[in-house]
């Protein structure tokens, strides 16, 4: 199992992102999109907290921590790429505006197309050898081909078979974890998750990040004066992340080769695969939170 996973990791990548986001599409229709005429102001800020203060706060670990390497490169991609499907259903368990994380994780992956690349650019550019070129091109075709295609053909899919569109979607979501699931089985029996190697300094400061990013993003609802349920979604949205593009894009700028360590692409797998859990247990968080609130109000 591990040389079959050096050697195709990156269409276990493209599989589990594609799947992910035909899934999402599947329950995506225009009037999803209403809230931008609706409330402007809640999807404007939740959409600049995404694509400027969440770099901004990555920006600022990498530099305050003097962090390089694998997992520079790791926490460039958690905050280059854009909220993930489940921040949906995170939303709407801790009793927040749905529809505004709806709007705000399809803008923002249809913004990822051009603000990802550029991101990384400016992220982690100084961090990579000397000959390395970043393949702005590269990534914004697979984004294009491996995410916003795939949402185009599953909210397709939901216009033309809405009978049947629910299930499509469940099933295909499930699809999408057992393709995570052989991610990390593969990852595992090829070896390349080590925790000693990664170490508990770089753990406890991918657990820094996480809780900084979801300190930041309610201090600016906060100061803006969202409503509950709009700083709900907006926080969700900017801790759950689509670590599925960040498994992609891994695959394609650090691709696995049998036989051949790689200390850079290990790490940053690493450090994506231990977002996920993270973001999992800070979501968890604010829906016992926003439950609490709500029934309060």
């Amino acid at each position: 199992m591990g040389e079959f996973y050096l050697a195709n990791e990156y269409w276990f990548a493209v599989f589990q992102l594609v799947t992910a986001m035909l899934g999402m599409g599947a329950t995506l229709t225009p009037r999803d999109f209403r809230e931008v005429l609706v409330e402007p102001k809640a999807v404007a800020s939740g959409s600049v907290i995404q694509l400027i203060l969440v770099p901004l706060v990555a920006l600022a670990f990498i530099s305050a921590f003097g962090i390089a390497g694998g997992v520079a490169v790791g926490i460039a991609l958690i905050a280059a790429i854009p909220g993930g499907t489940t921040s949906n259903i995170f939303t709407f368990f801790a009793r927040g505006n749905v529809p505004l994380s709806i709007t705000i994780t399809a803008l923002t992956t249809l913004a990822c197309l051009f603000t990802t690349p550029l991101i990384l650019e400016f992220l982690i550019t100084q961090y990579m050898p000397d000959d390395f070129t970043m393949p702005r091109a590269q990534i914004m075709t697979e984004i294009a081909l491996t995410l916003l295609l795939p949402l185009l053909v599953g909210m397709l899919y939901l216009r033309f078979f809405p009978g049947t569109a629910a299930d499509f979607s469940k099933w295909v979501v499930r699809a999408s974890l057992f393709g995570i699931a052989l991610i990390i089985t593969g990852a595992l029996s090829s070896g390349r998750l080590d925790l000693d190697a990664f170490g508990g300094e770089n753990i406890a400061l991918v657990a820094g990040l996480i809780l900084t990013m979801a300190l930041a993003s309610w201090l600016v609802c906060k100061a803006l004066r969202l409503s509950r349920p709009d700083s709900t979604a907006i926080n969700m949205e900017v801790v759950v992340r689509n670590v599925n593009l960040g498994f992609m894009l891994k695959a394609s700028l650090f691709p696995a080769i049998v036989g051949q360590p790689d200390a850079i692409g290990d790490m940053v797998l690493f450090t994506l695969l231990l977002y996920g859990v993270l973001q999992m247990l800070i979501a968890l968080g604010l829906i016992v939170r926003g439950r609490r609130l709500a029934r309060a109000a």
